[in-house]
This record gives structure tokens, sequence and C-alpha cells, in this order.
């Protein structure tokens, strides 16, 4: 079956960086695009960034587009999420994502506390 598992979040004060890695399992990891959304407390989840199947296409929310960057790694199964020059407004629970048949599959997600 479908298994995402994220992990490399934590408490980062602001200015810092973050490195998020997801790793996949259950399908064929290179034949399928991956996305990264987030939630924060009170707020609806939210796309932060989405990587096509070669990593030649990428999409960034308008507001993540300078500071963040998304990669993947089609020979590990992984994909990763560097997250730089972070700000309060990043604290949330990062979500590994990909659309499979019709259906969405997601990790349990990784909290990221940006905090002073």
């Amino acid at each position: 079956q479908v298994q995402l598992m994220e992990s490399g979040g934590g408490l980062v004060q602001p200015g810092g960086s973050l490195r998020l890695s997801c790793v996949a399992s259950g399908f064929t990891f290179s034949a399928y695009r991956m996305s990264w959304y987030r939630q924060a407390p009170g707020k609806e989840r939210e796309l932060v960034a989405r990587i096509s199947t070669s990593g030649g296409m990428i999409n960034y929310a308008d507001s993540m587009k300078s500071r963040f960057t998304i990669s993947r790694d089609n020979a590990k199964n992984e994909v990763y999420l560097q997250m730089d020059s972070l700000k309060l407004e990043d604290t949330a629970v990062y979500y590994c994502n990909t659309w499979i048949g019709g259906m969405d599959y997601w990790g349990k997600g990784t909290l990221v506390t940006v905090s002073s």
C-alpha cells in the first residue's frame, strides 16, 4: 500500500532553515508528481510546492516561492523541502502528498515550529 513518511521537522528560530524529507513506498515513485502541503493551527491545509515526475516542472505557493525549494531523488524514493528564511507564520504541520488513481495519499505530517 502507498505509504508516505515525513521527517525533519522541529523547532527553529525566525530566519533559520530546515530540510524536510519524505520517504515513499508502495508505488512507482518516479511515475507520480509529489507535493508538500502545510496546515497551520486554525487554518485550512494549503499547497506549499509541487514537483513533476522528473523534477523538471515545479510550482510554489507565492508566499514561499523565494524561500522554499522542493526536490526529489527518484533513486531513493524521496522528496525534500528545503525551507530557508523561516518566518513565524511558517509554523505548521507539513505533509507529503501524492495523487494516484483519483485518490490523494498523505503522510502523517511533521511539525515545524518557528519561534524565538
